[in-house]
Order: C-alpha cells, then structure tokens, then sequence
C-alpha cells in the first residue's frame, strides 16, 4: 500500500437545515486513482469544494501528508499542492484570454515574464504544456471560440502546470470523445507513476475500467462502500451508489401505442451506420451512450437544429423533415435542451414567463397577453412538478438547480405534444428533483411519444420503458426494461463498433 497522501475523518457539512456530509472518512493514496462515484445529490461536489478551500467543514479533520489541512480559499490548497479541475468548464478557463494565457496563467507573477510578458517566451511555454497533453491548438485562438472538448483539456492541462500532489478531476471526460478521454487518462499514469494522488470523481463505467485502482461510493452524504479487490466489483459500486442494483426498478412497461416517429436509413455522419427506428405512444424510450456516441447529433435532428447526412423520417404518416426548431414545434415535436445555462433559462424572467416562453401566442388576444391565464398554468405545473418556492412570480435565479430543471421540464409539457424529447434532463439535480421529473415524465407519457437522452445508465433504467443503446453514432442495442441484461448493455456502450 502507498503512503496516504491525504486523510478526511468524521467529516460532515450542512447547508441550513440540509445536511449534506455525514460524517465522511476517506482516504487518498499517493500513485493511486480512487475513483468517486455517486449519484446527483450524493454530496460529491461539497466534498471537492471542501478540499479545494471554496467552503469549510462544520466539523471533523483533514490532515495532508501527516499535516493538518485547513484551506480557506482555493489559493490556500493550490499553495499546499491539491488542485481542482471542477465540473464546470469556465471554471478552469477564462473565454475572454488566448490559449496560451490560459495555459500560462498561473505562471505569469514569475520573475523570469517580468514586468512586460514577453509573447514569444509566453508562447513557447504554453506550446510545451499543450504537447505534453498532445493537444493541437493555435496558441493565438481565443478560447471563446473553441468547443467544450477543447476548454475541458485546457482546463485539465492547466492543472497539471501547478505540480499537484493531490488531482481532484470531477467528471472531467464528461465533454470528450473517447479518443480525447485516452490522451487524459495517458497523462494521468504518467502523473501515478509520479507519485500523485488522484481523486476522480465518474461513474462512467469505460473511465473506471480504464484508471481505476480503487472506487469509492457515495450516496446520502455518507460513504456507502469502498472497492479495491481486483478485480474491482463494479457492479457492487454501483449498488452501493445508489442503494439498489441498477436492474431492481419498478417499470411497469405498458401497451404500446400508435406509431409516432419512424426513421429510415438515417445516416448522422459520414461512414456511419444507418438507423432505422420507430418510438410509439404510451412508451418512454431511453437512449444512451458515451460522449460522441450521436445522442445529441440525433436530438438536434429529431428538433429540427440539424440535418442528417441521408435517410427520411416520418411523423405519423407523413415525411417530417423540419428546416428550423419553430417548425418542429408547430408539428407538435417538443424538446427539452441539456444545458439550462445556456439553452434553457432566462435569467431575468420569473418562473411565469420561463414556463410559457414557447407558447405565449397560445396565451393571447391579438399583442396583449392573457396575464391571468399564465398565472393558471405556470401554477398548475408547480403543484405538478412539486417546484419549490413562494409563488409564480420568483425570479428563476432564486431557485435551485434542480427547481430551475423542473420548470425547463415544465415548459415543455404546458402544451400536448406528438413527440418529447429531452436531452439530459437530469443533469445537476439532485436525487429528489431527478425523481419527480422522472415519475412526471412517466406520467404524462400517454398519447405521445417520449424519448430522454441519458448519459448514465442508471438514469435511463429508472425512467425507461425500453433502453436503446448508441455508439459510434449508430444504434447497437434496443432492450426492453424488464429483466435487462445489464452485461449485455454495458458491453454495448464501452465497446469499439466497426464501421
């Protein structure tokens, strides 16, 4: 057994009344990779912020390296040698610099840079840093301009220019494909074998099988079980994560309807396999896969934001083939996007207008709006989807997450619809809100299609009448939710498809 690099005992921390840690013990081992894994609510990221000085502990101790660690601020564990690459990519980047000034941020107050950095030493400092993550970018390209995978690997690139003793990596493979997953976990036993200890915090069963030396599972604020008998038992992990094994779900799978949605010889990209498949009424359809699996490729046709490469579909019994998302709706095809950040919310809109955005010409007489009729709805989809706060009329900032997720949820089933789609709809919520939105889902499915794009199996198990499988942007496995070969699946999804 390595030395223990850093220690937590009887650690525990409260939000108000919520009490989020337990009472946590765990220990980080130098060269090791102890994998963390919990489900949205476990208490995984409090417990990161805690190690990487963003809050404090109510109680209990950490100790690095056999020394007591306090860290009141990021900078305080930063100086200690613990380093945070954080879920949220903008976190670990900032979209306003170049690459190079954000490879080299940390590194500017040196004396060699001097009073005036110098571009060109500056540069061929970033350069090196980018090779050693083998990644080929244009130091000059500001990074607003490049996509999430690219800011993820800077994010994580520059963290490994503050010569870490102990890496926290919270779900940082959850925007790469799995060739840029590679590169990271390269890098990552390059740092092992350097002595570093590493918490990665995943539940992404190729990433695990991948680095794992250890696994660690959370769930209600307390550690539920530790794995590290090879070979590791994923399967007890995950039963551990969550309470129950990932096949003990009560899906009663009901009749099947009409044909909603029919797709025919669907090409996303080129020399990708064809999809043909059809979703009925009455049924919830889960389709998962890794990260560059198609899922959203195929989200964003299906709602109009893009074409496929060939193929047809059909809606009812006609050809569907929208040019816009205005359009799609007007066909009754609704859809939920992943990220409410950027796609979802507005921020200076209170939860009445949020709910109705899409359809307030439904709410009106000519230009003026039916204020009274809003207020109806936007109430009946807070007692509906259980949404926590005072009235209608808060502000969407005032909410949690997993309220703000619910009304995102609810805006889009204010008006029937032929087929619902929603895209992660479970992503940053908590376990409670992810069971709500689910049992509504589930609910209200009668008479239209639904189809829910889920990255995690576990998620699509517990909302899914049938779990359909992608990969390489085609479509590997269709199952239904009852007595699931669980093996078969996850086989599926981590597996290399031949074109």
């Amino acid at each position: 057994m390595n030395k223990i690099a850093c220690e937590i005992y009887n650690l525990e921390k409260a939000f108000g009344p919520n009490k989020v840690l337990k009472g946590i013990d765990l220990k980080l081992y130098s060269g090791e990779i102890t994998v963390l894994m919990g489900a949205n609510g476990a208490g995984k990221s409090t417990l990161v912020k805690i190690l990487c000085g963003v809050h404090q502990p109510d109680s209990g101790k950490i100790s690095l390296f056999g020394s007591p660690f306090t860290p009141e601020k990021p900078a305080d564990a930063f100086r200690t040698g613990v380093v945070t690459v954080h879920q949220s990519i903008n976190d670990g980047v900032i979209p306003d610099l170049d690459v190079a000034s954000n490879l080299m941020l940390d590194q500017l107050n040196q004396k060699e840079f001097g009073f005036f950095v110098k571009d060109s030493l500056l540069r061929k400092r970033a350069r090196k840093i980018a090779q050693n993550m083998k990644l080929e970018i244009n130091m000059k390209t500001q990074v607003s301009e490049l996509g999430i995978a690219d800011r993820q690997l800077i994010a994580i690139a520059r963290a490994m220019t503050r010569d870490p003793k102990v890496l926290i990596l919270d779900e940082p493979t959850s925007s790469l494909s799995a060739k840029e997953a590679e590169r990271l976990f390269t890098t990552l036993d390059t740092l092992k074998s350097q002595g570093v200890a590493i918490l990665y915090i995943s539940h992404r069963m190729s990433d695990i099988r991948r680095i794992a030396d250890r696994i660690v599972s959370m769930r209600d604020g307390t550690i539920s079980g530790v794995f590290d008998k090879k070979p590791l038992n994923f399967e007890g992990a995950v039963t551990a994560m969550l309470g129950h094994k990932m096949t003990d779900v009560s899906i009663k799978i009901p009749k099947k309807g009409k044909k909603v949605i029919e797709l025919e010889n669907l090409v996303l990209s080129k020399g990708s396999r064809a999809i043909n498949l059809s979703i009925f009424e009455n049924q919830v359809v889960a389709i998962t896969g890794l990260i560059g699996s198609g899922k959203s490729k195929l989200a964003s046709i299906l709602f109009g934001a893009s074409n496929p490469l060939t193929g047809s579909i059909k809606l009812g019994n006609k050809n569907y083939n929208p040019l816009s998302t205005q359009e799609a709706i007007k066909n009754g095809v609704h859809m939920c996007s992943k990220d409410r950040a950027s796609n979802g919310v507005i921020k200076t809109f209170n939860i009445e207008k949020n709910i109705s955005l899409p359809f307030l010409s439904d709410y009106s007489v000519g230009s003026l709006l039916r204020f009274s009729r809003l207020k109806e709805v936007a109430r009946k989809k807070i007692d509906e989807l259980g949404i926590v706060c005072q009235s209608e009329d808060d502000d969407i900032d005032t909410l949690s997450g997993g309220n703000q997720q619910k009304v995102m949820v609810g805006r889009w089933l204010i008006k029937d619809s032929e087929l619902l789609i929603l895209d992660e709809p479970f992503q940053g919520v908590d376990i409670q809100a992810r069971r709500d939105i689910g049992s509504f889902i589930r609910k209200t499915a009668k008479g239209r299609g639904t189809i829910v794009f889920v990255a995690e199996l576990d998620e699509a198990l517990e909302i899914a009448d049938r779990v359909i499988v992608m990969n390489n942007k085609a479509i590997l496995g269709d199952h239904l939710n009852n007595n699931i070969n669980l093996n078969k699946v996850l086989s599926e999804i981590t597996s290399e498809v031949k074109l």
